[in-house]
């Protein structure tokens, strides 16, 4: 898919699902992001319908978009032509360990947060509390399987049978994009309030982190580790 300022029309723009636009056009991913529309979970979705759901302009997303793209000194990483094996140990060094120490920090903190100020906010920090701990339930086990199972699955010649276990791991991550919204609306977007402490603030800053890592992960396998994986029987996978 060509941009818009190559002259590719903006109904073609606007028709384009998500993960195509995600995936061809990586640098779309930190505008789509900015308007929180949903590119992980939802890839299936053309770029009018998203937008239409957003409240936005087609024509002023493929502005932002072109805009960013002409601000960077080198084009992104184009993972849908990297060999699988190298997409799925950039997922595991950039995405999946990261979180070994990153996760237990956030739920310390939002404990703390919790314990310091839940009285006073008792319909907040506390249901946030748990919807931290329920993200690192879901994505320590999630991420075990992966690296225990299905990637290794996925660089043997049987891949293209992957289909069972990838249903699966698709099914975990409609469940943690819903955990991430709400995260995102207990936090009004991950803004703090005036009156927040340090700790408070330093807990929104991460989670707002996480909350684009997790889902720019779940891009990558969603929209092409996945469908990659199930369709080249002959790629070096290794």
């Amino acid at each position: 898919m060509s941009t818009p300022t190559q002259a590719t029309p903006l109904s073609t723009f606007a028709a384009t699902p998500l993960s195509e636009l995600t995936t061809e056009r990586p640098a779309s991913l930190r505008v789509l992001y900015r308007h929180r529309i949903d590119f992980c979970c939802k890839g299936a979705r053309s770029v009018a319908d998203a937008c239409a759901h957003r409240g936005l302009d087609v024509a002023q997303l493929a502005a932002e978009i072109d805009a960013v793209e002409a601000s960077l000194h080198s084009p992104p990483t184009r993972w849908d032509t990297a060999p699988l094996g190298v997409l799925m140990d950039h997922i595991i060094a950039r995405h999946h360990r990261p979180l070994d120490e990153e996760l237990p920090r956030l739920q310390a903190l939002a404990e703390k947060v919790a314990r310091v100020h839940g009285e006073r906010f008792p319909e907040l920090l506390p249901t946030l509390r748990d919807t931290v701990i329920a993200i690192r339930a879901d994505v320590v086990p999630h991420m075990l399987k992966e690296e225990r199972i299905l990637f290794p699955w996925l660089r043997s010649e049987r891949r293209g049978q992957a289909t069972a276990p990838i249903a699966v791991m698709r099914a975990d991550h409609a469940h943690l994009g819903a955990l991430l919204d709400r995260l995102a609306d207990l936090t009004g977007g991950f803004t703090p309030p005036e009156a927040a402490c340090t700790s408070w603030r330093a807990l929104y800053a991460g989670l707002a982190d996480l909350d684009e890592d997790l889902r720019t992960h779940v891009h990558l396998e969603n929209n092409v580790l996945f469908p990659r994986a199930l369709s080249e029987t002959t790629s070096d996978a290794a």
